[in-house]
C-alpha cells in the first residue's frame, strides 16, 4: 500500500522557500552590532570586554587575596569563640550519645552511697 501524495507539502515547502530571505534577515538581526553602529545601553554580560592592564589585574588579586584571608581569619575566631556547643554537636552518633546518658547516669546516682 503507498501513502497519497499530499498537495498541502508541496505548498507549505513553496511558501518556506519564498520566506527563506525573510527569515534570514530575521536572524541575522539580532547578532553584534556592526562596529561603526553606536551602541546604545547593554547589559553587562553582553558588553565587549575591555582589557586589564597587568597592574590592575595584580591590584584584583591582592584585594581578592586579602579579602580570603580577612575571612579564614573571622572562620578561625568563630571556631575557637568560647560560646558552649550543644551537646548534640559534641557527641556525635547515637552510640556515643547513648554512652554520655549512661555515664551521666551512674556519676549522678546515689547508688554507690547505700
Amino acid at each position: 500500500m503507498t501513502t497519497p501524495e499530499n498537495p498541502g507539502l508541496k505548498d507549505v515547502l513553496a511558501r518556506a522557500r519564498a520566506a527563506s530571505g525573510e527569515i534570514a534577515a530575521a536572524l541575522d538581526e539580532d547578532q553584534e552590532p556592526e562596529p561603526e553602529e553606536p551602541m546604545g545601553w547593554q547589559p553587562i554580560w553582553k558588553r565587549p570586554r575591555t582589557p586589564k592592564s597587568k597592574a590592575a589585574r595584580k591590584k584584583e588579586l591582592h584585594d581578592q587575596r586579602e579579602r580570603l584571608r580577612d575571612a579564614a581569619k573571622r572562620r578561625l575566631a568563630a571556631g575557637e569563640s568560647r560560646r558552649p556547643r550543644s551537646r548534640q554537636s559534641r557527641i556525635g552518633n547515637a552510640a556515643a550519645r547513648r554512652d554520655a546518658r549512661t555515664l551521666s547516669r551512674v556519676r549522678y546516682s546515689n547508688a554507690w552511697l547505700r
